[in-house]
């Protein structure tokens, strides 16, 4: 029996009832791993270490609540003992001597990782066209990108060779590739996931967040990933509750908030007529639409595009060829050997980010941009204080459209970074929000996007259960095949 397209509790049961061993479950994974090496959705395989842990599992059976789940991880999160990229030429020879807390969390749980994702570099990026080691297909059609910066994951799931991956999300990198490949992706409150081995890209927005076929498996990812973590010091100290427990219950009075400032005369009439048809189908479960205004919504791809090159900029200021990582052979002195190492190591998306973040934080414009910035974000964060005492969750479509094709944006950086308009709002206010399939447009997926209160992913989370046992948009594959 083929665990391909299954989910991980389906998986998890198959394993109980004795219809595949964990050996043979992970020894399909790397066949399938094999089969759509097209798709160029890994960089690093961990072949033998996860044949031997699914081994041990038939050998001695675990009640961990994950046992045995074969998972991809990103390739932003340290992995000890295996090479972590970040998908950059600078990090090619890099192996850590440690783990993410993220990857220990989902590896005591039973999770076995089976290999790193490819992604955007440093996950800068909305199509996963920056990777060093190449792009990433979408299994949805020929030359069509999987988005970005977690397109390496989202591609995987959506192919059916893994049940389950790792994302993160700094902008809509977790969310935005699971709306243009079809599968469900968590993007959990700033702070809730520990960030502690996770590559920085900026430090303020960053959050790590499970990718899955179905909510109810987002809700399993959620449960184990999530732990305060003092070796993190934005990690926060808050009650973490059963993100299963919540899933039923009913939507009868719940409030759905309506953005009226949404532009969506801008977008594809029939990303609109997926969206409405979605409310729609809220409305039948019982829940109720209210109008919201998000009066500075419109201002977060600007601020953004300020905020996180400045945070960037600075993170990425340790890769200099000294301590690790690649290194520039010859230099005639230190200076040489820093421009050398970073002008060789780093791509062009990199370098623009870096260029636009030393230049907003420098002396001269620090005011004028950085700290402008800054103010604007706390407007948006007010925003959603104020739209939040009145709703449940907030929802929007997640992308401007479906998956486009390779190379038909790439000349324009403007046109990429506005793929994220929808989703970088959530993160500059830290607020949880997922995405999940709603619909299909010329035959592509297309997603919905339900932000949350902070802290509270346990709602958006019941929101997309209860949607998803009513329709079948997350059911439905590239290979045309409903479950």
């Amino acid at each position: 029996m083929t665990i391909r397209y299954k989910t991980i509790k389906e998986i998890k049961n198959m394993i109980s009832h004795k219809e595949i061993s964990n050996k043979e479950l992970v020894q399909e994974v790397y066949k399938l791993i094999n089969e759509n090496s097209h798709l160029n959705a890994f960089i690093t395989l961990n072949e033998d270490s996860s044949l031997k842990k699914a081994e041990n599992f038939d050998n001695n059976p675990s009640d961990s609540s994950l046992a045995g789940i074969p998972i991809a991880q990103k390739d932003l999160f340290c992995t000890k003992n295996l090479r972590t990229t970040c998908g950059s030429k600078i990090l090619d020879n890099f192996i850590p001597p440690y783990s993410a807390t993220v990857i220990d969390n989902l590896e005591k749980a039973g999770c076995i990782s089976i290999g790193k994702t490819n992604m955007d570099e440093f996950a800068m990026g909305s199509s996963n066209e920056t990777s060093y080691f190449g792009n990433v297909h979408n299994p949805w059609g020929e030359n069509l990108v999987p988005g970005g910066s977690s397109g390496g994951s989202a591609s995987a799931i959506a192919a059916g060779i893994v049940p389950a991956a790792s994302g993160t999300d700094t902008g809509g990198s977790i969310r935005q590739p699971a709306s243009l490949c079809g599968i469900t992706g968590l993007k959990p409150t700033y702070g809730r996931v520990s960030r502690w081995g996770m590559i920085a890209f900026a430090s303020s927005l960053d959050q790590a967040g499970p990718m899955a076929r179905t909510a109810e498996d987002c809700a399993l990812l959620l449960n184990e990933m999530c732990s305060h973590d003092i070796k993190d010091t934005t990690s926060l100290d808050e009650n973490i509750p059963n993100f299963e427990d919540d899933l039923n219950q009913s939507l009868k009075g719940k409030k759905i908030g309506v953005v009226k400032d949404l532009d969506l005369a801008s977008l594809d009439n029939n990303v609109v007529e997926v969206y409405e048809n979605s409310l729609k189908e809220f409305v039948s479960l019982g829940a109720e639409l209210v109008d919201i205004s998000l009066p500075n919504l419109s201002l977060s791809v600007p601020t953004y595009y300020v905020v996180a090159p400045a945070e960037c900029s600075s993170n990425l200021s340790r890769f200099d060829g000294v301590k690790f990582g690649r290194r520039s052979q010859n230099p005639k002195d230190l200076e040489e050997l820093y421009i050398q190492t970073r002008s060789e190591g780093f791509g062009d998306e990199v370098k623009r980010r870096i260029l636009i973040g030393s230049y907003v934080l420098s002396a001269g414009y620090y005011d004028a941009y950085y700290k402008k910035a800054q103010q604007v974000r706390r407007l948006i964060k007010k925003d959603f204080d104020e739209a939040f005492s009145d709703v449940d969750v907030i929802m929007t479509p997640t992308t401007r459209g479906a998956a486009f094709e390779m190379g038909s944006k790439g000349s324009d950086p403007i046109q990429m970074y506005l793929e994220d308009l929808f989703t970088i709002s959530a993160n500059l206010a830290g607020l949880p929000a997922m995405s999940l399939p709603n619909g299909n447009i010329d035959n592509k997926p297309i997603g919905l996007q339900i932000i949350g209160n902070f802290l509270d992913e346990s709602s958006i989370l019941n929101f997309a259960h209860m949607y998803q046992t009513k329709t079948n948009w997350h059911m439905l594959t590239p290979e045309g095949v409903t479950k």
